[in-house]
């Protein structure tokens, strides 16, 4: 039988790659996207992996959204729950200027989502075989890297985030559960911009790579997306 990986924000982006290459590889995806209507790019590889890929309506901030998720899959095993979905905030967030609606909309999307998209999800990935739930964060969120400072919207809700799955690793290790937070790299994505360093297929190719030898001795590790663990 297939192992199945849930990806949130699979329409574009990493996300989105993330879904072709597993595709690719035969898992079953359980793609997740706001408006599946809109998802043109997404529904071809549904076309394509038709056996593989299904396209699931998913606002990671709506609670109904979840709940009507978590009962269309039922008691599916998911092997990898995929934490992908997230969004930078105002990136002129400086000392000085920044805004707190929109500071608050981001930890909505980047720390408290993917925990309540974990807490629907937590008995059928106990009952997989990889037990897997991993959350993309940023390096941007590890305290002792931030030489720089600024960026005080991402920064926060980052480290929020890894502090948070850094909980629920202890929480779920007596369930076997492995959870990791994964700095992506600095990828060419609408989010990284033009510059990155990295294509979109590297650091999607290098984080299968990394997900398929996690266990649960790596749980509440923080990785690079080269599997190199990058200090809190």
């Amino acid at each position: 039988m297939a192992s199945t990986i849930l990806i949130t924000g699979a329409n574009r982006g990493i996300g989105f790659e993330f879904t072709q290459q597993y595709a690719e590889a035969g898992w079953r995806v359980i793609a997740c996207c706001r408006e599946p209507d809109n998802a043109q790019r997404l529904d071809g590889v549904r076309n394509d992996h038709e056996e593989e890929v299904s396209i699931h309506r998913l606002d990671v901030t709506n609670s109904e959204h979840i709940k009507a998720l978590a009962a269309s899959i039922g008691d599916t095993p998911i092997d990898i729950l995929l934490n992908n979905a997230g969004i930078y905030g105002r990136r002129d967030a400086i000392l000085g200027n920044t805004d707190e609606d929109q500071w608050l909309e981001t930890f909505r999307v980047n720390t408290i989502a993917p925990i309540k998209v974990m807490e629907a999800f937590i008995d059928v990935v106990a009952a997989s075989k990889r037990k897997v739930f991993a959350s993309i964060t940023s390096k941007m969120g590890s305290i002792a890297d931030n030489t720089s400072g600024g960026s005080y919207v991402y920064r926060s809700s980052k480290a929020a985030l890894n502090a948070a799955m850094k909980s629920a690793a202890n929480d779920l290790k007596g369930r076997g559960i492995s959870v990791v937070v994964i700095h992506p790299g600095w990828v060419r994505t609408d989010m990284g911009g033009p510059g990155a360093l990295l294509r979109v297929e590297q650091s999607a190719k290098s984080i299968r790579e990394l997900l398929g030898r996690v266990s649960v001795k790596d749980t509440g590790k923080f990785f690079d997306y080269d599997g190199t663990v990058i200090p809190w």
